[in-house]
């Protein structure tokens, strides 16, 4: 997976028309955190912080997949983004 196509897909991302539901942004966040940094080792945020539960848990669920995997599985979900939400 070449590392440009992930680099745009980002970028593409932060130009949507509108903004994905939650559960979309929370798996493309997972996948980009598993993509750039590999398995969370970081520790659960407290209970009362429910974003940061939220996001710690979509990264966590990505935990075994490799990097290229989650680069490739990122890239593909971007692009059903655009096509759903458009490009600003």
């Amino acid at each position: 997976m070449s590392l440009e196509k992930f680099n745009q897909a980002a970028e593409d991302v932060k130009n949507l028309k509108d903004t994905p539901a939650n559960d979309e942004l929370l798996e493309i966040y997972g996948l980009y955190k598993q993509a750039t940094v590999g398995d969370n080792t970081t520790g659960k945020p407290g209970m009362l912080d429910f974003k940061g539960k939220a996001k710690w848990e979509a990264w966590e669920s990505r935990k075994g997949q490799s990097k290229d995997d989650a680069q490739a599985a990122y890239i593909a979900k971007v692009v059903e983004l655009v096509a759903k939400y458009g490009k600003k």
